[in-house]
């Protein structure tokens, strides 16, 4: 047998095609409830948290300084009271309570 033939044979016995989509449709959903899904689900929770901040919350940045929320601007930022030091952060900044014991 020729090379030609031997190619010619291994390409007529291929897959199904729907098979194949319906295994790649199979990892698109797997991806999807993995990894999308859950990183949503987390943004929506900490855009939540950000919205219900209120002054005398005790907080942590992403930056990791804890203090305490002493306002909230209508620009969207924060002032922190860190040891009598009033400092200002976007809200975004802010990552969660404070988990440190004041």
């Amino acid at each position: 047998m020729s090379n030609v033939q031997l190619i010619l044979l291994q390409a007529q016995g291929g897959t199904n095609s729907y098979f194949q989509m319906g295994f790649i449709a199979l990892m698109i959903g797997v991806f999807y409830f993995f990894m999308i899904r859950p990183q949503q689900k987390k943004a929506k929770e900490q855009e939540t948290f950000r919205a219900a901040l209120k002054p005398g919350d005790s907080v942590q940045t992403i930056g990791g300084l804890h203090g305490k929320v002493a306002s909230i601007e209508s620009d969207g930022t924060v002032i922190l009271l860190v040891d009598r030091i009033r400092m200002k952060f976007e809200k975004t900044a802010i990552q969660g309570l404070s988990t440190k014991a004041e």
